[in-house]
């Protein structure tokens, strides 16, 4: 077997390592996206981890870190990747979800955003890349749950420079959600406290477990639940 074709499978099978939380057949939550979910998974700390347990139910959790929506090679992409991969058909009530911001990161190193911006959702959050793809899980029956990404304020961060970026994706996902009852927009820039370390990593960039928790914590609220289990520390 040639060595690159090795690390290839390695890498592949590294990507779909933990990528669900439980493996029964009668699951109604699915969650989608990119670092901020999956991050604390191997720690059994994730987003997904602590919503299952703030439920009180099944969550099924095929983020996969470094996801994005435009991301063209084949296999990684099918293995999670590419976002639009990650969705599997089911009987689902809820799909919890995230995306956009390694586009913005990756594809125009959140500087002269403007056209990717547009590519993933447009001005009037009528059309990109991520209405449609919601509108294609929105098909199913499903609830559909976005959320924005975390603030670092009065912190430093290397991607500080994401910010200005990152607050129009979230105008524009706001707007996306006010044309389907069925989906909600749930920022999280207001949820680090100014000057607060605790809610991010070493690298100032992915949340720590705690932010994880309250993450979950968040959206379970958004879902009508009241948050139960272990408090956050």
């Amino acid at each position: 077997m040639r060595r690159p074709f090795l690390f290839l499978l390695i890498f592949l099978a590294l990507i779909g390592c933990g990528e669900r939380i439980g493996e029964g057949t009668q699951a109604r939550v699915l969650m989608l996206g990119d670092s901020m979910l999956a991050a604390n998974r191997s720690s059994t700390q994730g987003v997904g981890d602590a919503l299952q347990e703030v439920l009180g139910q099944e969550v099924i959790d095929r983020s996969v870190s470094a996801a994005r929506y435009f991301y063209y090679l084949p296999l990684s992409g099918e293995a999670g990747l590419r976002l639009t991969a990650q969705y599997r058909p089911g009987k689902w009530d809820w799909v919890v979800m995230n995306g956009g911001g390694n586009d913005l990161l990756f594809g125009c190193a959140c500087a002269l955003c403007a056209n990717m911006l547009n590519r993933l959702v447009s001005e009037d959050g009528r059309s990109g890349a991520i209405p449609k793809y919601v509108s294609e899980i929105r098909k199913s029956g499903a609830r559909v749950i976005y959320l924005g990404y975390l603030r670092n304020p009065g912190t430093f961060t290397l991607i500080k420079g994401c910010g200005t970026a990152g607050n129009e994706l979230d105008r524009r996902l706001a707007r996306m959600a006010k044309f389907d009852p069925g989906v909600t927009f749930l920022p999280l820039a207001d949820l680090v406290p100014q000057g607060d370390w605790s809610y991010h990593q070493v690298d100032r960039i992915h949340p720590s477990p705690k932010a994880s928790r309250a993450i979950a914590e968040r959206v379970a609220k958004a879902m009508g639940a009241a948050p139960k289990g272990r408090p956050r520390k």
